[in-house]
C-alpha cells in the first residue's frame, strides 16, 4: 500500500466520505480517482439487511449488462454431442467432453471464466465442486449455466456479452463488476442501472427490514464513493 500512498491519498481528497452522491456524480467520481496503470474494474458493493443463514432470505440471479463488462470472457461449456456441437458454433472456448477434461480441472487448470454445462453432463461436473465451487465456477440451474443443448447458443452469447452471476456473501454483502474505468460515465450508469433493476426483482420473499443499507461504488485500488441506497435501487433500463 505503501507504492501508492500518495495517489490514494490524492484521490481519497476529491471525495468527500461522508457525503452521499447521486449515481452519474459518483460514477464520474470514480473514474476520476482510479489511479492504476492497468484498466481498471469498476464495482459496486452493497451492504444488505438479509441474513444469509435463512434459505428464503438468499439473493442469486443473473443480469445481462447492456455494455459489457470490458474484457474478453472465456466460456468452458460440459456438453457431448449435439451439445459440443452447437457450443462450438456459438463461439465456446473449451468444450469439456471427456474425462481427460474432468481430470484437467480436478489438477487444477481453470483458465476460464464461465463455465456451462448441458444435464446430461453434471454427473461428471458435479464431480469438480471442490474446484470449480471456491471460485464461482460451477455450473447451477438458478444462474442459468446448467441448460438444454438448444439453449448453449444463446446463454454462451450471453455470457460473451457480459452476463453477470451476482450472489449474496456469507458476511450479507453483494459485490459486482459493472464495466470499466474506461467506459464513459453513460455506460457505466447504463449497466449499474440494469444491475439494480435485477437486484430489485431478485428481492427474496424472505427479506425483513431494509433491503439495501449500503451502496458503495469503487475501482479497483481506488477511495469508495458512497451513493443513496434507496436512489440505487430505484434505477432501472428505460
Amino acid at each position: 500500500m505503501a507504492k501508492h500512498g500518495k495517489q490514494y491519498k490524492a484521490a481519497l481528497a476529491k471525495i468527500n466520505p461522508s457525503a452521499v452522491y447521486e449515481p452519474m456524480q459518483a460514477l464520474a467520481l470514480v473514474k476520476e480517482t482510479a489511479f492504476t496503470k492497468f484498466d481498471a474494474t469498476v464495482e459496486i458493493h452493497l451492504r444488505t439487511g438479509l441474513d444469509p443463514r435463512q434459505a428464503d432470505q438468499q439473493v442469486r440471479d443473473v443480469v445481462v449488462l447492456p455494455n459489457g463488462l470490458g474484457k474478453t470472457v472465456r466460456v468452458l461449456v460440459f456438453c457431448q454431442g449435439e451439445g459440443a456441437q452447437k457450443a462450438q458454433e456459438a463461439g465456446a472456448d473449451y468444450i469439456a467432453d471427456s474425462d481427460e477434461w474432468i481430470a484437467r480441472i480436478q489438477g487444477g487448470w481453470t483458465d476460464f471464466d464461465v463455465a456451462i454445462a448441458t444435464p446430461d453432463m453434471m454427473g461428471k461436473a458435479g464431480r469438480l465442486g471442490r474446484v470449480l465451487g471456491p471460485r464461482g465456477l460451477m455450473p447451477n440451474p438458478k444462474a442459468g449455466t446448467v441448460v438444454p443443448a438448444e439453449d448453449l447458443p444463446r446463454v454462451i452469447k450471453e455470457a460473451k456479452a457480459g452476463r453477470v452471476e451476482f450472489r449474496l456473501d456469507k458476511t450479507a454483502n453483494l459485490h459486482i463488476p459493472i464495466g470499466k474505468v474506461s467506459f464513459s460515465t453513460e455506460k457505466l450508469y447504463e449497466n449499474l442501472s440494469a444491475l439494480m433493476e435485477a437486484i430489485r426483482k431478485a428481492k427474496p420473499t424472505g427479506a425483513k427490514g431494509v433491503y439495501i443499507r449500503r451502496a458503495t461504488l469503487t475501482s479497483t485500488m481506488g477511495p469508495a464513493v458512497h451513493i443513496d441506497p434507496n436512489v440505487a435501487l430505484s434505477l432501472s433500463v428505460k
